[in-house]
């Protein structure tokens, strides 16, 4: 049995691998900053989680050694130059550091499609700047690179669903940008296939599913699914900064920034140079074969848990 260290466990992506790593007989311990973060993975089984400040390579170093594998997901979508560098940038140079220290060479690390140091966005440039980090460091790494990722939790859809219950139209920044959204469970998947084969060490991989939508598109299937459909309208660039620097300025976590308008300059679609989920043995789930079942609601027990199923098998 492999003993695999999650940082960022905690969140969307990693509630997913823990399922899918627990179902394949791996023991997983997830870091996180507070252990009330992680209530709802400790009734998993194989699962154990440990209170760390995994940004410090000391507090890193005694776990890592005792792991076959450590995978890191820790990322953040807003924020300023600081923040993305402290969260993409120095944990990862501070990972590798602990790595170095324990003898431990296996890293899985989920970066981002789009992920580029000439980026147009603070976060795609940071998420560059991590990975080549990693590399320079002679661990073994495999990159995977998702594009948009959707699941019954996740923040995007869902979020674009509730706010069409709310309002009786939707003013959309960024309504033409194009990405190729991809199922959580597809992404948990291709965590685990990584770590499973050692061909993938020194590989990068796009995560992306089977379709490409305009981020309008993706709203209004939101809408649709949900059953509040309402009419979507897209923004001028002009205006549609300015409602993202509103939307900066509400409490919380803002549904979209100035810095998410600059990453959409850039079509979040696999570009085609590096391998996909496919080379990895994973046919991607098209988002209308998922989604409806957790907006919807219809079905949800039966077929999502059945895809889920089907899913986890390799």
């Amino acid at each position: 049995m492999k003993k695999i260290l999650i940082l960022g466990g905690t969140g969307f992506v990693g509630r997913h691998l823990c399922e899918k790593l627990a179902v394949g007989g791996y023991r997983a311990t997830v870091v996180t900053r507070r252990r009330s973060n992680a209530s709802h993975l400790q009734m998993l089984p194989m699962v154990d989680v440990m209170e760390v400040a995994a940004h410090h390579a000391s507090a890193l170093m005694p776990l890592l050694a005792e792991h076959d594998a450590v995978v890191n997901l820790i990322a953040i979508l807003h924020g300023n130059e600081a923040a993305f560098e402290k969260a993409h940038v120095q944990l990862p140079l501070e990972l590798a550091k602990a790595c170095d220290a324990a003898g431990q060479r296996r890293i899985v690390h989920v970066s981002s499609l789009g992920a580029d140091i000439n980026a147009p966005s603070m976060y795609q440039r940071s998420k560059a700047r991590g990975e080549a980090v990693l590399k320079a460091a002679g661990l073994d790494v495999s990159v995977l690179r998702p594009s948009v990722i959707f699941g019954a939790e996740d923040k995007f859809l869902n979020t674009f669903a509730s706010l069409q219950k709310m309002f009786p139209f939707i003013p959309l920044a960024g309504s033409t940008a194009k990405f190729q959204p991809v199922w959580v469970e597809d992404v948990a998947s291709a965590i685990v296939k990584c770590l499973e084969d050692k061909d993938t060490i020194g590989q990068t991989f796009e995560a992306c599913g089977p379709e490409v939508f305009t981020l309008k598109q993706l709203v209004q299937l939101a809408g649709q699914y949900s059953g509040h459909d309402k009419p979507v309208i897209g923004l001028p660039d002009a205006l549609a900064r300015i409602q993202a620097a509103l939307m900066e300025l509400a409490p919380g976590e803002p549904i979209m920034s100035r810095d998410n308008l600059d990453a959409m300059k850039v079509d979040n679609i696999s570009g085609g140079k590096l391998p996909g989920l496919q080379a990895l043995g994973i046919t991607p789930s098209a988002l209308s074969a998922i989604v409806p079942f957790y907006l919807g609601g219809k079905g949800l027990r039966s077929g999502l848990t059945a895809k889920r199923k089907t899913a986890g098998r390799f």
